[in-house]
């Protein structure tokens, strides 16, 4: 099967697994697992805050920077299709008691207009407005890269008017290479974030979240009231510092990769889809017919896909989907999308 239903099926490298295998390690939960340690102070490094934190996974990265952003009773703004809405589990209303205002994006790009519209005025009726959150990139928007300058005007407003900032960078590191852009640029303004080892960057596991020294001290004590204290995660630390150290040299392929199977599906009469809009690694398809129809037709011709709508197809390019996978998704899609099923 080739395996484009997302960037977390990424299986370890040989390398990893011998970091792995090899890997020196203490107690965490006591600061005494050195390549925990070095991991964060890598990340950091990287994304030019004062202090990084890992965790087991994306979301519980999102919901400790959203915990220690807010208090129970208060609002986060948040684009419509945000992750930290739709795919957390009502985490933040049920761990954090806040709750989350959407509004209307561009390409998961939350309108400033809207944003100002949603902030609460000071009255006793209203939650508190607290955070306002930003997905780069932007998953359900097809890997859409946010504009420097809008997270920068976004992040002003926001701070003049008493909002911290928080950003799901699940995938930052392809904002990064679709950009041009350094990582710590692109995030300068945010007050927490976190950045996800296990999507594109293929490491077995876990998340990172960084911001000021004061944010990760509470933030780590969420993580042990979240259960995240691994003990010696070193092994998985381990690999998640070649993961940051050489996956993102490796996101152009699966950028390359993702934009010419759009542009190959484009020509199809049974799926509808802008190849231009095609920025990163995914690629988002409006199917005529089901869906979760097509996704089984083009599993039958050994491509996995995900139906993330009654009308709407994901394809994710990675680092284990090579030219191979997109030679076979072309002809698995040029098969099933011309079929009387798919045009429906």
């Amino acid at each position: 099967m080739h395996d484009l239903r997302s960037d977390t099926v990424t299986r370890p490298t040989p390398a990893m697994r011998e970091a792995m295998a090899c890997a020196e390690v203490g107690d965490d939960v006591f600061g005494e697992d050195p390549n925990v340690t070095a991991l964060e102070a890598e990340a950091a490094a990287v994304l030019g805050k004062p202090a990084a934190l890992f965790v087991p996974s994306g979301t519980m990265g999102n919901q400790i920077c959203l915990g220690t952003l807010t208090r129970p009773g208060e609002e986060v703004i948040a684009e419509a299709s945000a992750h930290v809405l739709l795919n957390e589990a009502g985490a933040a209303a049920r761990l954090w008691g806040c709750q989350i205002t959407t509004v209307t994006g561009t390409r998961g790009l939350p309108r400033m207009s809207e944003v100002q519209a949603a902030l609460r005025t000071p009255d006793i009726h209203h939650p508190r407005t607290a955070v306002l959150s930003l997905e780069n990139t932007h998953n359900y928007a097809g890997g859409a890269v946010l504009p420097l300058a809008e997270i920068t005007a976004l992040a002003a407003f926001a701070h003049a008017n008493g909002l911290a900032v928080h950003m799901d960078g699940a995938r930052l590191f392809n904002a990064v290479v679709a950009s041009g852009l350094p990582a710590a640029r692109i995030v300068a303004d945010v007050d927490m974030l976190s950045v996800c080892l296990s999507k594109g960057l293929g490491a077995p596991v876990g998340s990172i979240v960084a911001g000021s020294s004061e944010h990760i001290a509470t933030a780590r004590r969420l993580r042990k009231l979240l259960g995240g204290g691994m003990r010696q995660a070193g092994v998985l630390a381990a690999a998640g510092r070649i993961a940051l150290a050489e996956g993102p040299a490796l996101l152009a392929a699966d950028h390359r990769r993702a934009r010419a199977l759009a542009e190959a599906l484009a020509e199809l009469p049974g799926c509808e889809l802008d190849p231009g809009g095609v920025e990163t690694n995914i690629v988002f398809v409006n199917t005529r017919g089901d869906a979760n129809d097509v996704q089984r037709r083009l599993e039958e011709h050994g491509v996995g896909t995900f139906a993330l709508g009654p009308r709407r197809l994901r394809f994710v390019f990675h680092r284990d989907a090579g030219d191979d996978t997109l030679a076979a998704a072309v002809a698995a899609c040029r098969a099933v999308f011309v079929q009387p099923a798919a045009l429906r």
